[in-house]
């Protein structure tokens, strides 16, 4: 793996459950501030092999951001499970549900 697509899978493995990121918060923290869509990517090609936990990774508005049908409905039951609150129109509530990993060297690059 590329040593961003390493820090991307760390990151995600580090959120906690009941806790969500969103994909830019996750492009930053591995140091590449515009990187959102690489997170996409990485999260969609090793979810399975790396058993990442994907239902905790949401949009920039705390949404989920797989279209309608199945993998939505999963996403928000997985969260609803971990007692995160999906309100209306689908929003979670980054103020009260946003994971801050501690800095890490690439942040601080």
């Amino acid at each position: 793996m590329q040593p961003f697509t390493e820090r991307v899978v760390q990151i995600i493995k580090s959120i906690p459950e009941g806790r969500v990121m969103t994909y830019g918060q996750i492009a930053e923290c591995a140091g590449s501030p515009r990187g959102a869509r690489q997170v996409v990517r990485i999260l969609h090609s090793l979810s399975a092999k790396h058993d990442l936990p994907w239902h905790r990774v949401v949009n920039a508005k705390g949404e989920i951001a797989i279209q309608e049908g199945e993998g939505r409905y999963m996403q928000a039951l997985y969260l609803e499970n971990e007692h995160v609150e999906i309100g209306l129109g689908g929003r979670i509530d980054l103020d009260i549900y946003r994971f801050t990993p501690p800095p890490t060297s690439a942040q601080k690059a």
